[in-house]
């Protein structure tokens, strides 16, 4: 576990980015019952996070990417990560839409890139990866080289790897679920059979209860 995860994770409890409720779940828009929320878009909002998830991912990106030639974002929440970290990395950056405009050129990918480009997608959170991987399969068919994808988060969940595995898709995350839930019962976020019940959903989501 790197202190650069620890870090962040900390900093997602602590802004209330994500929330821990193991005894009372979420339920996603999937239906799927859920101990954990995500919203990854509150770190805009705090200037020091921000930065510092900005720092993670540039480096990230330079270590595992290093031939990297291009930041894209997905729309919306990857946006503003995909722009600070290329103004770090002093490279381009694009985004990229869910869908092709239905009017003009119809692009899916608003600004400029070159066939053959290297590029890096930055999304803010990985649940099942199905809608980075399609942006990733989107900008390859306006000619990119997708080298990988880079996250703020990841849930861990075996779909979610097994997609990328399926896409022959590279992931490097800031942080993921495994950290997250240790720093929460160091924290006294969470206590030790809260921390079995989170345990158990990453293991087996579709079939977890509390």
């Amino acid at each position: 576990m790197s202190e650069i995860a620890k870090t962040i994770a900390k900093d997602l409890l602590d802004i209330k980015a994500v929330f821990l409720s193991p005894t009372e779940p979420f339920t996603w828009a999937s239906g799927m019952k859920s101990p954990i929320y995500c919203d990854n878009r509150i770190t805009m909002s705090y200037p020091n996070v921000r930065k510092d998830i900005a720092k993670g991912l540039a480096e990230k990106i330079k270590t595992s990417f290093p031939d990297v030639e291009v930041i894209a974002g997905t729309a919306t929440a990857g946006i503003p990560h995909a722009a600070w970290v290329a103004e770090i990395l002093d490279l381009p950056m694009v985004y990229i839409r869910s869908k092709a405009k239905d009017h003009g050129k119809g692009n899916q990918i608003e600004g400029r890139i070159s066939k053959g480009q290297k590029m890096v997608v930055i999304e803010d959170l990985i649940s099942t990866g199905g809608s980075v991987l399609e942006a990733s399969e989107a900008a390859k068919r306006e000619g990119a080289d997708v080298l990988g994808v880079a996250a703020i988060f990841t849930y861990e969940l075996p779909k979610g790897k097994a997609n990328f595995d399926a896409y022959h898709t590279p992931l490097v995350t800031l942080t993921n679920y495994s950290t997250l839930i240790d720093v929460a019962l160091n924290s006294k976020y969470i206590n030790e059979t809260e921390l079995k019940l989170l345990k158990d959903w990453k293991n087996d989501p579709e079939n977890w209860s509390n």
